[in-house]
This record gives structure tokens, sequence and C-alpha cells, in this order.
């Protein structure tokens, strides 16, 4: 199983369809662009489909909205690489489980096929979705009040990071319940048989969950038990 979690599509078109180990003139794209239906510009999709044409990978857009089980897994069934392209991570999330794609997800990871994630592709592979609510203004969440991803990495993500968000986010990360990955654009994660690895520009941003605080946390609940 080959999964690659990136930031942004520029990055996962041009630098991480490489490390997926299909030959590029072998590569056949079947690219959900779902959550592009909850974003409020779709400026940055044009910009990728463009991309993908001049990287010249075979690809053919889809909506998984409205499917079914069968007409997903037909649609795929040319296909090698799953690719969920970002957006409203809320808005993807409730059509995946309106149409049982992560079902659907799972016999085709099987089967061989490649999963490329991006921005809020990539948070959905997560154990839940909970830093996709940190962003300022964030966009409707199309009620969707249950945050569990589909849980193929142990690690929650935060992708578009930039330096600003440091001090914010060393606060935010003490309420997780998983460890933290941070990437900016530019970076990912490829993901092989449970085995992770850190690809892309500059290196990993690492900040500290201060175990502490959440022991301390821990503590306190179970003196208010007895």
């Amino acid at each position: 199983m080959k999964i690659l979690l990136a930031s942004n599509g520029k990055f996962s078109i041009e630098e991480g369809y490489k490390f997926l180990g299909i030959p590029a003139d072998q590569i056949r794209v079947g690219y959900i662009t779902t959550a592009s239906k909850g974003a409020k510009s779709l400026d940055y999709l044009e910009r990728h489909k463009q991309e993908m044409a001049q990287v010249g990978y075979s690809y053919e857009e889809f909506d998984i909205e409205g499917k079914n089980k069968e007409e997903i897994l037909d649609f795929f069934a040319d296909k090698n690489v799953i690719h969920v392209e970002g957006g409203n991570t809320f808005y993807l999330l409730k059509v995946i489980r309106e149409t049982g794609f992560d079902e659907v997800l799972k016999t085709l990871l099987n089967r061989g096929l490649a999963f490329v994630g991006v921005s809020a592709g990539a948070y959905i592979m997560c154990p839940d979705i909970e830093v996709a609510t940190w962003r300022t203004g964030v966009d409707r969440r199309f009620g969707v009040e249950d945050l569990t991803g589909l849980n193929y990495v142990p690690f929650c993500l935060k992708v578009h990071y930039t330096d600003d968000m440091q001090e914010l986010y060393r606060e935010k990360i003490k309420d997780l319940n998983h460890p933290l990955r941070i990437l900016r654009d530019g970076q990912g994660i490829i993901v092989e048989n449970g085995v992770d690895r850190f690809i892309g520009e500059g290196e990993e941003v690492k900040l500290e969950m201060l175990n502490e605080r959440k022991e301390e946390k821990r503590e306190d609940r179970g003196l208010g038990m007895h």
C-alpha cells in the first residue's frame, strides 16, 4: 500500500508522483475533485489540472458525490492512482460517508492502487480532521460534527504551514489526541506498508507536544474520580 500526502497540488504532481514507483507514461489517475465543491474559489483546481497536463500524466476527473460504490469501482477499473484533491475537508468527509467511498477506497488500495491526497485529501487519511478546524474563519462544516477520519496514518497533519503560525499551533497541539506532522507547501509524506518518509523542500517542521501538560490533565481527571 503506497500513500502520498502533500500540502499542495503543484508539489504532488511535479515531484510527489515520482515516489509512487509507477513509470510516468503508465500513470492513469482518477482525479477526485469533490472537495472543491465546498471551496470558495476554484482557481487552484484549474492550476492543478494545467500542471497535470503539462507533466503529461493521463488523468480523468471524477466527482464521487451522488455515486454508489459500484459506479466508483467501475470508474477506477482502468486507473492505478487515486488522487483526492483539496478543498473543503468537511464537505469531502461528508460525501465520503454518504457514498461509502471509505469502503471503496479500502478495496482499491488492496488491489494495489496508489493514493495521493492533497490538503483536504490528505487530512481525511488521518485519525481525525481536528486540525481542519484550526483555520481562522474556518470554512463551512456542512453539518459534520463527527471529525473521525479514515485512519490510514497514525498522525494528524497540518498543511500549508508558515512560520507565523508557530505560536498559535504550539498552544493548539496541547489538546490533540494524536501526534502532529507539519507540512509546508512543497513538502509531503510518502507512506509505504506502514513506514512513512518525509519528502520535499527543506526540513520537516517539528513542534513538541508538551507531554507534561497532557500528563497533568490526565492526573487531574483521575483525581476528580475519587
